[in-house]
């Protein structure tokens, strides 16, 4: 006998027969619900499959074996799938949040971003998050009837706000935006369709954001191995980590290095999404939530790990910053990377005649702004590759990013 998901889904979860509906009205589908079509939508994008040629961490031609965006995603949802099933969310939504979560980010990884951020610096800067919301509500073309994807307002809601809230009731940027403001891009369609800024998101947009975490604690770890960034006995030096591999070679004391590593992966994703499941319930058992609308007018976030999980956690971050995210190789590449952001901004900027046609139509007597914003556009939807094939259609020398 199948089991009826609504029967599992608990009372807190975000319904999609309750749906707050989409930005333009469309029929039902006969065999989906609201947020099983927003995740095929999602999957059958252009931006989506642009994610396999993005940065992770190392460019694309450095190995075969390391993580894309691509790569990173579907883990990312793996991850936010299983923490959704056990907590009795809606593992749609959860997906859909998990799918989308990075279409916004630039080739390049977060050198392109901060590159972007720093060439729109007079225009309100770049932010890999609004970028996603522009991706998903105007920059994807495919309906007859409207630009972008027309996605159900709880997907919107959870990709913009999945770190929190944006903005107190009264409007004030709150957090990262304290210092630059909300970004224009979400202001702007806020405008159209009210995303609620100033609560927190569904619980499901909640534990996709842990599953981002998660995911790439332990997947950069991995990659940092492989790269030989650092070894097993540096990463051994972090508590957590630490812990896992005694426990680990202990049990299996002649095991060779390539399963030691896959079973110190493996024991650190399910001790991670354990205590994230063990923490939130014990979060939502003390919230007693009735309604997905009391978990987002919630004071705190109701998905988190355990302070001692946390703690734990933050050392990995600061072991992996440190010692491969701001290691001398990875560092050389990605600034020559970020000069190939600024050298395509530049030129674009200078002669706009070197975009695309489609473009720079309709630019006219628009202004330098919202030039400015459409180069962003098309650079930020570029592959690693593509941006390196078009530095060296415009320019006489492009690195080789080694």
């Amino acid at each position: 006998m199948a089991i009826d998901a609504a029967m599992l889904r608990a009372p807190y979860a975000c319904d999609p027969a309750l749906s707050r509906g989409r930005l333009h009205a469309e029929p039902a589908s006969k065999s989906r619900n609201a947020f099983r079509r927003d995740c095929d939508r999602i999957i059958h994008t252009t931006a989506f499959r642009r994610l396999k040629h993005k940065t992770q961490v190392f460019v694309f031609d450095e190995g075969d074996h390391y993580r894309t965006r691509l790569t990173h995603t579907l883990e990312v949802t793996q991850i936010a799938r299983a923490l959704a099933r056990a907590l009795g969310l809606d593992e749609d939504l959860t997906e859909a949040l998990a799918l989308a979560h990075d279409l916004g980010h630039p080739p390049f990884g977060h050198a392109g971003e901060r590159a972007l951020d720093e060439c729109l610096k007079a225009f309100g800067g770049f932010d890999h998050n609004a970028q996603t919301l522009r991706v998903v509500t105007a920059l994807e073309r495919r309906y007859p009837r409207f630009d972008g994807l027309n996605l159900t307002w709880e997907t919107l809601e959870g990709l913009v706000k999945h770190n929190g809230p944006l903005s107190d009731r009264e409007g004030k940027p709150l957090g990262r935006y304290r210092a630059h403001g909300v970004p224009e891009t979400v202001l702007d369609y806020c405008r159209l369709q009210d995303l609620r800024l100033w609560s927190f998101p569904s619980a499901e947009a909640q534990v996709a954001a842990i599953a981002d975490d998660i995911a790439y604690d332990a997947h950069d770890i991995d990659d940092g191995l492989r790269a030989e960034l650092f070894g097993l006995d540096d990463i051994a030096g972090v508590a957590l980590p630490g812990k896992i591999l005694g426990d680990i070679r202990a049990a299996y004391p002649a095991l060779d290095a390539s399963r030691l590593v896959h079973e110190f992966i493996r024991q650190l994703i399910g001790l991670l999404i354990e205590d994230v499941t063990a923490e939130t319930r014990r979060r939502l058992s003390r919230l007693a939530p009735n309604s997905a609308d009391e978990v987002r007018e919630a004071p705190s976030a109701v998905a988190g790990f355990s302070p001692a999980v946390g703690e734990a956690e933050r050392a990995i971050k600061v072991f992996l910053n440190a010692r491969m995210y701001r290691h001398d190789r990875v560092m050389h590449v990605m600034d020559q990377a970020a000069g190939v952001v600024r050298d395509l901004f530049a030129r674009y900027s200078g002669q706009p005649g070197d975009l695309p046609a489609e473009w720079h139509e309709g630019l006219a007597g628009t202004g330098e702004a919202a030039h400015a914003r459409r180069i962003a556009d098309f650079i930020a939807g570029m592959t690693d590759r593509y941006a390196l094939a078009e530095h060296a259609r415009l320019f006489d020398s492009t690195p080789e990013l080694r």
